[in-house]
């Protein structure tokens, strides 16, 4: 029996949705047709905006949302579960949700995850990035969902950098983390694989990271480099430094993960005992 392929995705989104939505749905087609049971797609796929006041215009709720309907008929017509990231209207008018969205291959939408840590920083000689002036942080960690590849624990970007929450989401049972992801330059060239790599050896879980890449105007650039890492934290897979849009493919091999965690079971070694303030 062959195993499952995962696809991760690589793309620059700007503030025109229907551009982008164009993006999304023929990178699912060319991940279907290349064989893929799965595709993940970046944080803020749906668009980038320049400023908060078009942000906070451009975003819908997620059933009035013609980019989320068209990745649920990508996802149907092709027979392709999807993970995505894109922005969802709030119950405070002028901030809106970071939202992870899982869509079956039916079509179906059967998991959202609202992004827990927002990115407020004033990096030196770099960016100052304040997510909190419009977004809304998400209250809960949902139970990994059962998936073609395995089970998967949905984050979001900033969320890597908070081990806490990956070894959580391993407790609950994830084979699978995965960070739809728009980094900065300045972070991304510096953290970017050593935290993926580190959050794959910790859990011994695969990681995937999808990842927006380029130029999405004249205020704002993101890293890229999308990328699967196994649960030994080796790259098997990753998108290059092109700004058009991309995928790289890699097998999801369960029986590696279990052997991994069954020869070296950290997770039985931990000492709550010591530390029971991380249980």
């Amino acid at each position: 029996m062959s195993l499952p392929i995962a696809a991760v995705a690589q793309l620059c989104a700007t503030s025109t949705i229907a551009s982008n939505r164009q993006i999304c749905t023929d990178l699912i087609r060319r991940a279907a047709a290349q064989g893929a049971k799965m595709i993940f797609m970046p944080e803020a796929s749906d668009f980038i905006a320049e400023d908060k006041q078009a942000t906070v215009a451009l975003t819908t709720d997620l059933d009035h949302s013609t980019f989320i309907h068209d990745i649920q008929k990508a996802a149907k017509d092709n027979a392709i579960w999807v993970s995505v990231g894109v922005h969802e209207k709030s119950p405070i008018l002028d901030h809106i949700y970071n939202t992870h969205v899982v869509i079956d291959s039916r079509g179906d939408i059967v998991s959202t995850y609202r992004k827990l840590h927002l990115f407020d920083v004033d990096i030196k000689d770099g960016p100052r990035l304040m997510e909190s002036d419009t977004t809304l942080a998400g209250t809960k960690i949902h139970q990994p969902i059962e998936t073609p590849l395995g089970k998967l624990g949905l984050q979001t970007c900033y969320d890597v950098r908070f081990a806490e929450l990956a070894i959580s989401q391993r407790r609950k049972g994830a084979d699978i983390l995965t960070y739809p992801s728009a980094f900065t330059m300045k972070t991304g060239l510096a953290h970017w694989e050593p935290l993926l790599r580190a959050r794959a050896i910790e859990t011994q879980t695969y990681v995937i990271a999808s990842a927006q890449r380029g130029h999405h105007n004249a205020k704002r650039q993101s890293y890229g480099h999308a990328m699967i890492v196994d649960p030994w934290g080796t790259i098997v897979a990753a998108c290059g430094d092109s700004e058009e849009p991309s995928l790289a493919f890699a097998p999801v091999d369960l029986s590696f993960l279990n052997k991994i965690r069954l020869e070296m079971p950290v997770m039985n070694h931990r000492r709550y005992d010591v530390y029971p303030e991380l249980k």
